[in-house]
């Protein structure tokens, strides 16, 4: 007989062929509609998200633009597709003609430059010949609020225009001299009423001239103050004051300065800001505020620059983590992160992608994914079909290989070609198949459950034709033993004849009965019964002769 393994479910191919014209085109049309659609899925969402690369030009990296500027960089990178690359650079200055060159993307920059820098910059032909690409800052956030900082040595100076003739530790281009000179300005000075230490005899820069320089310039005596537009706590410039004798001093008249810079606000530094005991500052120092913006090419993608803002915003506790123990007093200017106000003074609009975001007037993500909406939704439709049309094959299949096992249980219930211990072996093994074919998902559960109702009663007809088998030997059993008592209990009939000869026939009926006893034809129990029959004709014999 053939095993269901041999007759389960129909090859794919076979089963396309069973099916009617319609059912086959309708079949076919829609695993090739499934396939496309697939295809055009996956080729739309690879455009969609390729990372894009994105450049920052964040300064100095002893600056706090920078370090802030590489922890946004850390977070952004986690928190999305987008992968940056971080660029030291000489300061604001450098910052925006990167940007403006195309050469980097965003950049953080001083807004007291910012709008002053930018026109030269647009003006200037010599430098756009060299662009190949012409880009326009846009703002994106307020990083933080810089203070300007001005640390003297000599304890005699206490005013601004006391540095008038003295040479002053600062770097050459960049926005902290730029700024420098606007305070020059106001107070009446000039250029050439300071030593700058970042120009050469000729007044030219030197090269390479930074912070740090400038820092060792006036630890090392070889200026008599120092410049920085930093955060207050600024380790660099509480180093100068805790270990090279620096006194801050104040820069008053912020508001007068802010008639022709706008961008200028009025601040202090708090008593005691860079120490507390023997305080420095021994009081609220005055001085000038601007805001460390961070600015954005026009050419980036919309999107892109959304999505950075967002993440500013909404992981900022996570941006002051990724700043490092050593520029601890860097991570509270993470919380001043914020939107660039409606009066901005820098001349300089908001990118679309930044006020998106701002404005929160983003759709929903349906409307704003509508066509992506609208295919996954088309191939769900196309999916349910075809998963349906498997579904009737496969579960097809399964009601085949099912009927096989269900079949054969069926014919096992009658006696036929198999005796009775063999009809419950392929019983047994049929199950056994059965089971395993339900294991692996070949028959479902459904179908399993009606096989084993099918089991069930012809185990019991095997069982009923087992003990009917059974009663029959014991039946036949007792005749045979019945008859050999018959036989000996006879013999006592013969009691005159000779004693040996009846003996004999005695023992002769004796082997015949061990003979049927180990051929099963006689029970133990009744061979019992016919040893005592045969020990009592025995001593019948015995006695009468």
């Amino acid at each position: 007989m053939a095993t269901p393994n041999n007759n389960r479910q129909s090859n794919f191919f076979r089963f396309i062929l069973t099916l009617d014209p319609v059912s086959k085109m309708i079949f076919i049309s829609l695993g090739l509609a499934s396939i496309g659609t697939f295809a055009i899925i996956i080729w739309n969402l690879s455009s969609r998200f390729t990372s894009p690369q994105i450049t920052i030009a964040a300064g100095d990296k002893t600056g706090e633009s920078y370090i802030i500027s590489e922890a946004i960089t850390k977070v952004v990178e986690r928190r999305s597709n987008i992968k940056i690359t971080l660029q030291a650079t000489g300061g604001t200055s450098e910052n925006l003609e990167l940007l403006l060159a195309g050469k980097a993307d965003l950049v953080t920059a001083q807004a007291d430059v910012v709008s002053q820098k930018l026109g030269t910059l647009a003006n200037d032909k010599s430098i756009l010949l060299d662009y190949k690409k012409k880009s326009t800052a846009k703002t994106v956030a307020v990083l933080y609020r810089d203070l300007f900082q001005l640390v003297v040595k000599d304890p005699k100076i206490n005013q601004f225009v006391q540095l008038k003739g003295k040479t002053i530790a600062l770097t050459p281009s960049g926005g902290q001299y730029e700024s420098f000179m606007k305070i020059a300005e106001h107070y009446g000075l000039s250029q050439k009423d300071f030593r700058i230490t970042g120009l050469d005899m000729s007044g030219r820069p030197i090269k390479n001239y930074d912070d740090n320089w400038a820092d060792q310039d006036f630890q090392k005596n070889r200026a008599d103050a120092i410049f920085r537009v930093r955060a207050a706590g600024n380790k660099s410039i509480s180093n100068i004051v805790n270990n090279y004798q620096g006194k801050l001093i104040p820069i008053p008249q912020a508001e007068a300065m802010k008639i022709k810079q706008p961008a200028l606000e009025s601040a202090i530094i708090p008593q005691g800001a860079y120490r507390g005991n023997s305080a420095m500052p021994p009081t609220n120092l005055p001085t000038v505020a601007i805001s460390r913006l961070l600015l954005a090419s026009d050419q980036v993608d919309t999107r892109i620059i959304r999505e950075i803002t967002q993440i500013i915003y909404e992981y900022r506790q996570e941006i002051a983590n990724e700043i490092a123990k050593e520029h601890a007093e860097v991570q509270p200017l993470v919380a001043n992160i914020n939107q660039p106000s409606d009066g901005s003074s820098t001349d300089i609009t908001l990118h679309p992608g930044a006020l998106s975001f701002y404005e929160r007037d983003k759709p929903s993500f349906i409307q704003e994914n509508a066509d992506y909406v609208a295919l996954i939704l088309t191939v769900i439709v196309l999916t349910v079909e075809w998963i349906k049309q498997i579904k009737l094959w496969v579960e097809k299949g399964k009601k085949d290989e099912a009927d096989e096992y269900l079949k054969l249980a069926i014919s096992l219930m009658k006696e036929g070609q198999y005796q009775l211990e063999d009809r419950q072996k392929k019983l047994d093994t049929t199950f056994d198949e059965a089971a395993k074919a339900l294991i692996d998902e070949k028959i479902s559960q459904e179908s399993f459950r009606t096989f084993n109702e099918a089991y069930k009663t012809t185990r019991e007809a095997i069982e009923k034709d087992r003990k009917l088998a059974q009663l029959m030997i014991e039946q036949r059993q007792r005749e045979n033993s019945a008859k050999y008592i018959k036989i000996v209990v006879k013999l006592l009939q013969y009691r005159q004849k000779d004693k040996d000869l009846l003996q004999q026939k005695l023992d002769q009926i004796l082997e015949q009965v061990v003979g049927d006893l180990v051929a099963e034809n006689i029970s133990q129990e009744s061979f019992r019964t016919f040893i005592e029959a045969y020990k009592a004709t025995r001593d019948a014999i015995e006695r009468n002769n």
